[in-house]
Formats: structure tokens, C-alpha cells, sequence
């Protein structure tokens, strides 16, 4: 509790209150210093609630520092050159102001842009300075009057301009971590809904053909096939839902699928004319493994049969699953017979990669030398207490 309170921002009205005391501390501290401050050659030569007025001009505009910056720091540089060439705040005591003209230029870098800023930093310097050069005495020359104008302004306006830089940096830093979370979110969901379309349309479409087929012939192998549609479309439409509904936090949706959905996949698969044989070994129980690789194994398998299914049916696919200690092996091959593709990679074993690779795993998919495809990937996860 207390490291957030430290952490957190303080609101617009405690900020206000920040200012005030802040604006009070230092008007009460400029004017007694300035009426103590006795002359070279003399005593005090104003009367004390000059001093004390005089203080507390230069200290209270910092309560609304936030709101206007320039304003103040030009009323401030304004109070402290009237103070210096009447001898109110006498030239030895010329640092008195230096806190409130500090503040005022740093807030000034803060909140202004920086031409603004530094015009105002320049023309405040040298108000200043022409205040310090018409007081010269023996303690002040002409340049080091300039020099003490140049160190009371100079570096608050540049700690200003260097925090201001920074929080560009951060804030333009936080909008490229959100475009990129955003666009990282896009393809998680494409890929998804890729993963789930691609295998439904690909049973629906084998379906399809087959009550084509045999719907004049077989009015009930026809029916049968229409029923495997319908159950697979509902399936499809659930699928979908919970990818899209998982974008927004407000809609309840279905826990992801995982280790335990794989027996359905193999079944859905054999729809489609592919004998799928499933193995999963166990050295870990289902629930060590993270939901993500989870998921991830669901859908590379998922992916790969449904290759099989498009490419390959029909045919024999055995698809192995190791969970370890450590990470979850994937082998799954064929003994079909594919067609010469063109074109590289498609969209499925790209996006196979892409699961593997966000893991930290190994990927690898070709044909058997004795016919047949195989698609090996292992994803790498630690035990969560």
C-alpha cells in the first residue's frame, strides 16, 4: 500500500495544494532574508513589510506555476529586476530570488514547448541581467552579473527541457508498446480464427461432397452427412465466439482448448475419412502445463491434421504428444499421398512457426523419405508453483 501510494501521481487538486504551500514557504523565506540582509555601509534602507511584500510577490505566483508558466516566470523575473535596481533586495543579496526564479523557468521547461521556452528564458535573462549590470558595484562587474543571471535561469530551464524530453520519449515509448500489443493481439486472433475456419471448412466441405454424392442413392448416409455438418458448423461458431469474445473483457467465454480437447480433434478428424491415432504421454499431468502452450499444441495438431484432411485423405496420421518436465514434443505424420505445391509455405505451417517460435521451441515440417508428411514441434514451458 505505502509503495503505491509513493508510485502513483499525485491528482490536479493535490498538486494545487503542493503549490500553495510550496508558494507560501517560499514567499515567507525571500522576505525576512531579504530585510536581514544588511548594506555594506549601513542598515536596512526600506522598511521591513517592503521587504516582506517584496517576498512574498516574488513567492506566491509559483501557486499557479502549472497554469500559466510564462506568466509567472516573467511576473517573477519582473519583481526581482524592480527589487535589484531599487536596492529592495540588495545586489549582494541578489540570490535571494534565485529559488522562485528557478522554479518558475523549470516549470516554464516543463509545460511549454520549446521555442516558447526559450524565448522566454531569454528574454527573462536578460531583464536580469540589465538589473545586475545598472546595481554594479564592487562585488559585481558588468560580466558577472550577466554570468549569476546566466546560473540563477540557465540550468532550471535546462532540467526542465531534459525531464520534458524524457516523457516525450516514455509517452511516445508507451504508443509504440500499445500499437505494438495491438498488432501482436490482431495476429494472435487471425491466427486463431484461421486455425479454427481452415479445420472446420475442411471436414464441412468432405461432408458436403460425400451427401453430393450419395444424396440421390443413400438418402440416409446423405442425412448422416448433413448432420456431421451441422454439429461441426455449431462447434465452429462456439470456437469463434470465445476468440472474439476473449477482446472484450466484459463477455464470458469458454476456457481455450488444450491437452484434454485432443481425443475430440482426433475424432472430428476421422469425420473426414483420417484415421488419427493419438498418443499423448504424460510425464507431467495436463494441469502443470501453461494455458498458452496449451492451446499451442491444440492448434498445431489441430493445424496438421487438417493438412492431412485437405492434402492427404484419405489417409493414416499418428499424432504423438510428449508432455515433460520442461516442454511438450509434437509429432505428427502421415502416410498419404500430397500434391507438388508452389508457392513456399502456406498460411497453416506458417502459422505453425509463428506458435512455435512466440514459445521459444523448435519447428520443423517436410516429407517422409518413405511417403507421407511429418510436422515435429516442441514448446519449451516452465512449471508454475
Amino acid at each position: 500500500m505505502t509503495a503505491l501510494l509513493l508510485t502513483r501521481r499525485l491528482r490536479p487538486v493535490e498538486l494545487a495544494i503542493v503549490d500553495a504551500v510550496l508558494a507560501v514557504a517560499v514567499g515567507g523565506l525571500l522576505g525576512p532574508y531579504a530585510a536581514l540582509e544588511s548594506p555594506l555601509h549601513g542598515g536596512v534602507r526600506e522598511p521591513l513589510w517592503v521587504s516582506v511584500l517584496v517576498g512574498f510577490a516574488l513567492g506566491l505566483p509559483l501557486a499557479v506555476r502549472r497554469r500559466w508558466p510564462i506568466i509567472v516566470a516573467v511576473v517573477i523575473s519582473s519583481v526581482a529586476t524592480v527589487a535589484l535596481i531599487t536596492g529592495v533586495i540588495p545586489n549582494y543579496a541578489a540570490a535571494a530570488p534565485g529559488l522562485a526564479i528557478g522554479l518558475s523557468f523549470y516549470t516554464v521547461a516543463v509545460s511549454t514547448q520549446t521555442r516558447r521556452s526559450l524565448l522566454c528564458a531569454a528574454g527573462c535573462l536578460a531583464l536580469v541581467s540589465v538589473a545586475l549590470v545598472l546595481t554594479e558595484s564592487d562585488l559585481w562587474s558588468r560580466t558577472g552579473g550577466v554570468v549569476y543571471a546566466t546560473v540563477m535561469i540557465a540550468p532550471a530551464w535546462l532540467i526542465g527541457w531534459l525531464v520534458r524530453e524524457r516523457r516525450a520519449v516514455a509517452a511516445r515509448e508507451g504508443e509504440h508498446l500499445v500499437r505494438r500489443t495491438a498488432a501482436e493481439e490482431r495476429l494472435r486472433v487471425a491466427r486463431e480464427l484461421h486455425d479454427v475456419v481452415a479445420h472446420t471448412l475442411s471436414l464441412i466441405v468432405v461432408k458436403a461432397a460425400v451427401a453430393n454424392h450419395v444424396a440421390a442413392t443413400d438418402p440416409g448416409e446423405a442425412g448422416a452427412a448433413l448432420r456431421v455438418i451441422e454439429e461441426t458448423g455449431r462447434n465452429a461458431l462456439t470456437d469463434v465466439r470465445r476468440v472474439l469474445g476473449a477482446l472484450r473483457e466484459d463477455t464470458p467465454y469458454a476456457p481455450t482448448p488444450g491437452l484434454d480437447e485432443l481425443p475430440a480433434l482426433a475424432r472430428q478428424a476421422a469425420i473426414a475419412g483420417v484415421d488419427v491415432r493419438l498418443d499423448v504421454r504424460q510425464e507431467e499431468p495436463a494441469a502443470a502445463v501453461p494455458e498458452s502452450v496449451g492451446l499451442g499444441v491444440y492448434r498445431i495438431v489441430q493445424e496438421a491434421v487438417t493438412n492431412v484432411v485437405k492434402h492427404a485423405a484419405p489417409a493414416t496420421c499418428r499424432a504423438t504428444v510428449t508432455v515433460t518436465h520442461r516442454e511438450v514434443r509434437i509429432e505428427v505424420t502421415d502416410d498419404g499421398r500430397r500434391p507438388v505445391l508452389i508457392g513456399g509455405e502456406g498460411h497453416g505451417l506458417i502459422g505453425m512457426r509463428e506458435r512455435v517460435t512466440l514459445h521459444g521451441g523448435e519447428f520443423r515440417a517436410g516429407p517422409r523419405s518413405g511417403g507421407g508428411y511429418t510436422v515435429t514441434a516442441s514448446l519449451p514451458y516452465r512449471v508454475t508453483a
